[in-house]
């Protein structure tokens, strides 16, 4: 057996391992949910509840199944040489109306990075801009003219603005692969945040040419550089748990793996070959542009027999993060009308079986928060329409209807996101037994941390839900993201922002509160975890913005990840070109 024949018969076992642990899971909460809810006989909404249960126990014993992979199945261990790579890669930057002094900071340290390795003679940056304000654009060339005079860069570092940024970023990489790309086997696109060390830009290169049907290789950017509260709470557990997901993803990936658009090496040819996309019919939300192009690349390239891999043990890459949940809704908004798009294209003719199934989870990714909140309707309506006789408690002028069944019912289900909580755990206990607990600052502050990350995305849950249901319906009401630029400050918020952003799941909050009060008094308590956070959602966004208090956790030694504990040499550039950029 080849070994192409290997990684596709290994990838269809566990996969199919993976499918029936979750199916299994997903049959018995339905069973149990079933027996509760028929203790007084089905009705049509008894049938909701049940269905929609399926669905979200399904997604979550998805999520628990791909991080349980990636504790059973390391990843494949592929042995680092030091040859000298003869090909020739395009590093490409595409920016859009992004703040002109971080951005080429980065792009200094990566070349300085680059300058110190093998073969800097193979590698030439493109600095892709699609800006459309003049005063940014200005700014960008004088940069880009620095750079270039500063770092004796003359016929390695190139600069082109489009006019018209028709495609947005994939038309941005379109046009270079038309006019330049022939002149390069790989390339390897960033992001405006990216970072990447010269190191890992080589070894990647000598995997592709190792390997003359690999298309496409996805890194691990970490994430780094946040200061909030709730970046560093990000930044924690992207660091503790992202690598176990990404191995799990890496496990069952076989030739169909991920591309997350950024941080990736690409080879010109199989993707210009394979992926041109047409706008599709109609306009947007669901028409126009693919606005989340990198899933259907990854999937255009698979469909061509090439192989796209992600390889989760390539470190040294990084990339940045909205610093407040205010601008990881915006972002969120992006994501989801491009992902929800992709229902157009799910049944797309040769599409590899896994790639439709990472099409589809990229959808249910935020399907899955208004499952969730109309699952809770559905229960708060359930004694509204159940048949047990009415009577009155004689506090209220309204009729309470008892049916304590649903109570139960609503207890299973935060049974069920308890399962959210056991693959963390194990997360969590695997470092503590495998010797990295001192990259996240000792085992005892690496406890404490874990701790106070469940307590807090718990408090944060229902916001990021309400978030995320919003952005579902303003899509499939037809309303348009468009194409705003990244907010890449320091994160904080002031407090009419925050409230700017939250007055309505504060009125949503304090509505379902005095309903449940008056008509559903058995479920009182049981909706208030996820109420009550939305009524101080103004107040938790705040907070969560602070960078005073993500110092503060700082000091205390809590949501430390490795790269606070070890020196990151290509961040320090960063910072150090950022600071010169500054002086002068």
């Amino acid at each position: 057996m080849d070994r192409i024949a290997s990684i596709a018969l290994s990838a269809f076992f566990r996969r199919l391992a993976m499918f029936v642990i979750a199916l299994s899971l997903t049959t018995a909460a339905s069973y149990m949910f079933a027996t509760v809810v028929q203790a007084d006989g089905f009705d049509w909404l008894d049938v909701v509840r049940i269905t929609l249960m399926a669905i979200a126990a399904f997604w979550l014993a998805w999520g628990g199944c791909i991080a349980l992979f990636g504790i059973l199945f390391p990843t494949e261990a592929r042995p680092r040489v030091s040859s000298c790579p003869e090909s020739r890669t395009a590093i490409l930057l595409p920016i859009y109306n992004e703040a002109t002094g971080p951005v080429f900071a980065r792009l200094e340290a990566i070349m300085l990075s680059v300058r110190n390795s093998l073969a800097s003679d193979r590698f030439d940056f493109h600095v892709l801009s699609d800006t459309t304000r003049p005063e940014i654009a200005q700014k960008e060339l004088a940069a880009y003219q620095n750079l270039l005079a500063r770092l004796g860069a003359g016929g390695h570092l190139f600069y082109r603005r489009r006019e018209t940024n028709t495609g947005r970023k994939a038309g941005n990489i379109a046009e270079f692969l038309t006019t330049s790309g022939g002149a390069y086997d790989y390339m390897l696109v960033l992001d405006a945040d990216s970072l990447m060390e010269g190191e890992t830009i080589l070894e990647m290169v000598r995997r592709m040419e190792a390997d003359p049907k690999l298309a496409l290789l996805q890194s691990l950017p970490q994430i780094i550089g946040l200061q909030t509260l709730f970046g560093r709470l990000l930044q924690f557990a992207t660091s503790l748990y992202g690598p176990y997901f990404a191995r799990g993803l890496a496990s069952v990936q076989g030739r169909e793996g991920t591309f997350w658009g950024h941080n990736a090496l690409i080879r010109t040819r199989a993707f210009a070959a394979a992926c041109g996309m047409a706008p599709l019919n109609g306009k947007p939300p669901f028409g126009g542009h693919i606005l989340s192009h990198d899933t259907v690349e990854a999937a255009l390239l698979a469909r061509d027999g090439w192989t796209v891999r992600l390889d989760p043990d390539l470190t040294g890459s990084y990339e940045e993060a909205p610093a407040n949940m205010v601008d990881y809704a915006k972002r969120d908004r992006r994501w989801c009308q491009g992902n929800l798009q992709h229902s157009r294209i799910l049944a797309a003719p040769r599409f590899r079986f896994w790639s439709r199934i990472s099409i589809l989870q990229g959808i249910f990714a935020y399907l899955a928060s208004p499952i969730w909140l109309i699952f809770l309707l559905a229960s708060l309506a359930a004694p509204l329409v159940a048949s047990p006789p009415v009577y009155f408690d004689g506090r209220s002028l309204f009729p309470v209807f008892p049916h304590p069944e649903t109570a139960t019912a609503l207890a299973l289900l935060f049974g069920l996101v308890a399962l959210l909580i056991l693959p963390k755990l194990l997360l969590t206990v695997r470092a503590l037994s495998g010797g990295s607990a001192q990259g996240f600052g000792g085992p005892v502050r690496l406890f404490c941390s874990f701790v106070l990350e469940i307590l807090l995305t718990s408090i944060l849950a229902p916001i990021h839900m309400m978030f995320h249901c919003r952005s579902v319906f303003q899509v499939l009401t037809g309303a348009d993201s468009g194409w705003p630029a990244a907010d890449r400050d320091d994160g904080s918020l002031p407090v009419s922002a925050s409230l700017s952003a939250t007055w309505w799941m504060v009125l949503t909050g304090a509505g379902a509160i005095a309903f449940c009060h008056e008509y559903v008094p058995e479920l009182f308590y049981w909706l208030l975890p996820v109420a009550l956070p939305l009524v101080a959602a103004p107040l938790l966004v705040f907070m969560t913005a602070s960078v005073r208090l993500g110092r503060v956790t700082q000091k205390l030694g809590l949501f430390v990840v490795p790269t606070d504990t070890r020196p990151v040499i290509v961040a320090d550039d960063m910072r150090k070109a950022l600071q010169e950029t500054v002086i002068a």
